[in-house]
């Protein structure tokens, strides 16, 4: 299916760095392969495992309530006919997943009066640049201000983008409308993956920039939702500054530092990219309260979250 145009309200996506022509083509040939509106799990396989290689258990780290009845019109192409107008939610797992198995009906979302919610479609657009396959967006009509989503669980089967690990019988508490964004995940990125001065793409989703030349450690926060400025707009130089970011050096000390760029910009989605000019163990990074907002306006509380060594995919 052709977009021809794509806003997604729930994550804040803008348009930057090009032209209007050239994102209006860019657009035109966008083609959603991550999306799914089957609404049964159409996924037969015989893996259960619950735990990587690593030891690490599976499971979903955040369901967030962003939009009651409020995504974009536009949604309708960008993300799944008759989605405009729906409620939004990300649900963040903990660990990436193969696309292919998703599907709408593998997700169950569960009000607090105890009714079962429609989730029309699912997407992982736009957090989908490499390494950023755990977020999922839901658009449907599964709550309401005065009744709102209360469980989201995963009664399909659902599998990691490795082929070894199954969500299925996972489940977590969804937080409310009214609270703000917060950091729910944050690993190093390997080496492989920084793509240095790299350009975002004319796509407003799906195509963020890269890491700042002389970065020497990059770390990847994840928030429950898509973050924006008060103002409008992707994080400057003032948020930058906000970023502390907590690093055990080679001789046993600790320093605190600040990122000198952030990457993954221009994409609207929930990522940044710490860029770090110290070596180092990053081990948590910290953010102050009220300085960034969700697409409903929703302020940032104080927030930390601790970091996870790559690889850890």
């Amino acid at each position: 299916m052709k977009i021809q145009i794509l806003t997604s309200a729930i994550l804040g996506v803008i348009l930057l760095g090009c032209g209007k022509v050239q994102q209006i083509q860019s657009i035109r040939n966008y083609d959603p392969v991550l999306s799914s509106a089957a609404q049964e799990d159409t996924t037969v396989t015989t893996i259960q495992s619950k735990r990587d290689k690593h030891g690490r258990q599976v499971g979903l780290i955040s369901a967030f309530f962003g939009l009651d009845d409020a995504l974009a019109r536009a949604a309708d192409q960008g993300v799944w006919p008759g989605a405009g107008g729906k409620d939004g939610m990300p649900v963040i797992l903990s660990h990436e997943i193969d696309y292919k198995t998703m599907q709408a009906g593998d997700f169950r979302v569960t009000t607090a009066s105890g009714k079962v919610g429609e989730i029309l479609a699912v997407t992982l657009a736009p957090a989908d640049d490499k390494g950023e396959h755990r977020t999922v967006l839901f658009a449907g009509r599964y709550g309401s201000i005065d009744d709102q989503p209360a469980k989201v669980e995963i009664v399909g089967n659902l599998l990691s983008i490795d082929g070894t690990l199954n969500f299925k019988g996972e489940s977590i508490v969804v937080t409310p409308l009214e609270e703000g964004p917060t950091m729910v995940w944050a690993e190093t990125v390997p080496e492989a993956e920084w793509e240095i001065g790299k350009k975002a793409t004319p796509l407003p989703w799906g195509g963020g920039s890269g890491a700042a030349e002389g970065t020497k450690t990059l770390v990847r926060v994840t928030w429950s939702g898509g973050v924006t400025r008060p103002v409008g707009g992707e994080v400057q130089d003032e948020e930058r500054l906000l970023y502390k970011v907590t690093v055990l050096l080679a001789n046993g000390s600790k320093q605190v530092v600040t990122p000198f760029a952030i990457g993954d910009l221009g994409d609207g989605d929930n990522n940044h990219e710490l860029c770090l000019d110290v070596v180092g163990t990053p081990q948590s990074v910290y953010f102050p309260k009220a300085r960034l907002v969700d697409p409903r306006k929703d302020l940032n509380p104080e927030t930390t979250i601790a970091i996870v060594k790559s690889p850890a995919r």
